[in-house]
C-alpha cells in the first residue's frame, strides 16, 4: 500500500458549512493545502464539529492541527438577526474571534478574519482600508468590533473586508442575492425590488481564492498582514441583479418593480460601501467572475422551468 501524499501546508477553516466556508475549504483542499474544516449545527460528518465559544474546544483543535493558516469564516452575517439578538451575535463576531486571534498566535498562524463592507456609512465611497469606519447597524458594529479584538490579540493577523456575497448555494436563502431567484421566477404577481442600496455582489469563489493568495503570499513576505478590501467591481441594486438573473435565464423581468425609497424596515444599511481593493490589487492578488456567469453557475439547479436549462445551455 502506497503512502498518501498529505500537504506539508496545514489551513483551518472555521465557519467551513456556511456558503464561503464551503467554497474557502474547497479552493486550499484542491490547491494542495492540508485543509481542515469546522463547523457548528451542520458540522457532521464532513467537517469537525466546535462551538467556537467553547475557549477548551478551539483551544485544543489548534494545538493538535497546528495551522499555518486559520480562515476565520463563521459569524453571524444577518443584520436583522443580529439586531434581534444582540448578545448572541456579540460573542459570535466579537468574543470568539478574539480569543480564535489569540490561539493562533500562540500556534504562530496567520489567521485571517472576514468582515464587512457595513463597518462604514456609505456616504463617501469608494472606501480604502485606512478609512474611517462608521457602521450604521449593530451588525456592522459586532463586525468592527471583531476586527479590533482579531488586531489586539495578534498583531500579525489580517482583516479581509467583503461586500455581499452569492455562490453555489445549499439552499436559496443562504445568500441575498439568491434569494430573490422565486421572485424572478414566478413571474405571474409582481415583485417590488430594492433600488436604493447599491451592492458588489462577489462570488464566493473569488473570495477563496483571493484568501488562499493571501496566505501563499504570507508563507513568503511576513509583512503581509493588516486590513484588506476584496469586492466585485459590478455595481448592481437589489432590482437591478434581479434583472440581470432574469436576463442570464431568458425570464422575463416585467414583474419587477424597483423601489428607489430608502428602506424603512430592518437593520439600516449604508446607501454605497464601495470598496478600494487596489491594495490586494497591488499585490498581484485578486480574482473577479462576471455577475453573469458566476449567478447562471450558482442558480441553475434551483430553476422551476426544466424546459428553459436547454436554452440556456445549449
Amino acid at each position: 500500500q502506497e503512502d498518501v501524499d498529505i500537504p506539508s501546508r496545514r489551513v483551518l477553516i472555521t465557519g467551513a458549512t456556511g456558503l464561503l466556508g464551503r467554497a474557502v475549504f474547497k479552493e486550499f483542499n484542491e490547491n494542495n493545502w492540508n485543509a481542515v474544516g469546522c463547523g457548528y449545527r451542520r458540522a457532521q460528518p464532513r467537517f469537525e464539529q466546535i462551538n467556537l465559544l467553547d475557549s477548551v474546544a478551539v483551544h485544543d483543535i489548534i494545538h493538535d492541527f497546528q495551522p499555518h493558516v486559520i480562515v476565520h469564516c463563521a459569524a453571524e452575517r444577518r443584520p436583522d438577526v443580529v439586531e434581534s439578538q444582540p448578545d448572541a451575535a456579540s460573542q459570535l463576531n466579537v468574543a470568539a474571534s478574539g480569543n480564535l486571534a489569540k490561539e493562533a498566535a500562540g500556534v504562530g498562524a496567520f489567521l485571517i478574519y472576514i468582515s464587512t463592507d457595513y463597518v462604514f456609512d456609505g456616504t463617501s465611497p469608494p472606501y480604502k482600508e485606512t478609512d474611517v469606519p462608521n457602521p450604521l447597524n449593530l451588525y456592522g458594529k459586532t463586525k468592527l468590533d471583531g476586527e479590533k479584538a482579531v488586531l489586539e490579540n495578534n498583531g500579525d493577523a489580517a482583516v479581509l473586508r467583503i461586500p455581499v456575497l452569492y455562490g453555489e448555494v445549499e439552499r436559496l436563502e443562504e445568500s441575498a442575492v439568491t434569494v430573490m431567484f422565486d421572485k424572478v421566477q414566478f413571474s405571474n404577481k409582481s415583485a417590488n425590488m430594492d433600488h436604493w442600496q447599491q451592492r458588489f455582489p462577489t462570488n464566493v469563489k473569488d473570495v477563496a481564492t483571493v484568501c488562499r493568495q493571501l496566505a501563499e503570499k504570507r508563507m513568503q513576505d511576513p509583512s503581509v498582514k493588516g486590513t484588506f478590501h476584496w469586492s466585485g467591481n459590478e455595481q448592481m441594486t437589489k432590482y437591478e441583479m434581479a434583472c440581470a438573473i432574469a436576463d442570464a435565464f431568458n425570464l422575463p423581468s416585467s414583474h419587477l418593480r424597483p423601489i428607489t425609497d430608502c428602506p424603512v424596515v430592518g437593520a439600516l444599511r449604508p446607501r454605497n460601501a464601495q470598496l478600494d481593493c487596489s491594495k490586494l490589487e497591488m499585490l498581484g492578488i485578486g480574482q473577479r467572475t462576471p455577475f453573469r456567469a458566476g449567478i447562471k453557475e450558482s442558480l441553475w439547479p434551483f430553476l422551476v422551468d426544466k424546459r428553459w436549462r436547454q436554452t440556456v445551455f445549449h
